[in-house]
């Protein structure tokens, strides 16, 4: 494991085994050519499939490379949450798996750290952001409702919170997901209530983003899904409750 690790980048995988050794093999040469003291987290959330195994194979060259194990299934916010709370960089960036934002975006979000701020999030939604590839209408039309939903329901100001690459400072990264309760995909946006609430500077930063169709997010059941977190988030924001577990 490399010593005074700079940036850890969380992975959460689900039955990616087609295209996850793509995706790690990206992130490894980016972070080399940048000679980036880095590690990766690959957090496998209960696949069927052998996505640690595609992954181990492909990163058995990286040293600052791990994978986490969780039993089962939990959901998105459970694995990231899992791979945050291990994590050893100064900085902690999770990413989609599919990296339907490129790692180079990062090079857009450490300058906003430096000056100061403690969590920078992709947003697709503003007008510099690059879509090289949009989603299916419908579920780009349910994307919109969700992110209304957010701004009436829990939280205003934030165009997307669903982007998946968002750069924490380290100890920001730590109060915030020790805190965090939702497991499934609506866990982006307690993250920013949490963040909000604890009195973190948050920027919001145009990105390239490319749909990929091999969405985990089931079109029905996922929405219903995220609908029901969402009202358990605004429960937690109405209670205004920041104790750790």
């Amino acid at each position: 494991m490399a010593k005074n690790i700079y940036l850890t980048v969380v992975v959460p995988a689900y039955n990616e085994e087609q295209r996850i050794g793509f995706s790690l093999f990206r992130l490894k040469d980016y972070l080399q050519s940048r000679h980036l003291d880095a590690e990766i987290i690959l957090v496998d959330d209960g696949s069927n499939d052998r996505t640690a195994e595609v992954a181990g194979e492909i990163m058995k060259d990286y040293p600052a490379f791990r994978i986490i194990m969780l039993p089962a299934n939990r959901g998105k916010g459970a694995a990231v949450r899992a791979g945050v709370l291990q994590a050893s960089g100064e900085l902690v960036l999770f990413t989609d798996a599919d990296l339907s934002t490129p790692i180079e975006e990062l090079e857009k979000f450490l300058p906003l750290i430096r000056e100061g701020y403690d969590l920078v999030i992709g947003c697709r939604a503003l007008p510099e952001s690059v879509i090289k590839k949009r989603q299916g209408w419908l579920r780009e039309r349910l994307g919109k409702c969700f992110n209304l939903l957010v701004r009436l329901l829990v939280i205003k100001g934030f165009r997307d919170t669903q982007c998946g690459f968002k750069l924490f400072r380290k100890e920001a990264a730590r109060e915030i997901f020790l805190r965090l309760d939702t497991e499934g995909f609506a866990f982006d946006v307690e993250v920013l209530l949490l963040a909000r609430q604890l009195g973190y500077k948050i920027a919001q930063v145009p990105v390239v983003w490319v749909n990929h169709p091999q969405s985990r997010v089931r079109l029905v059941r996922g929405s219903l899904g995220m609908f029901l977190e969402l009202l358990k988030i605004r429960r937690k924001k109405n209670g205004d409750t920041l104790s750790c577990p």
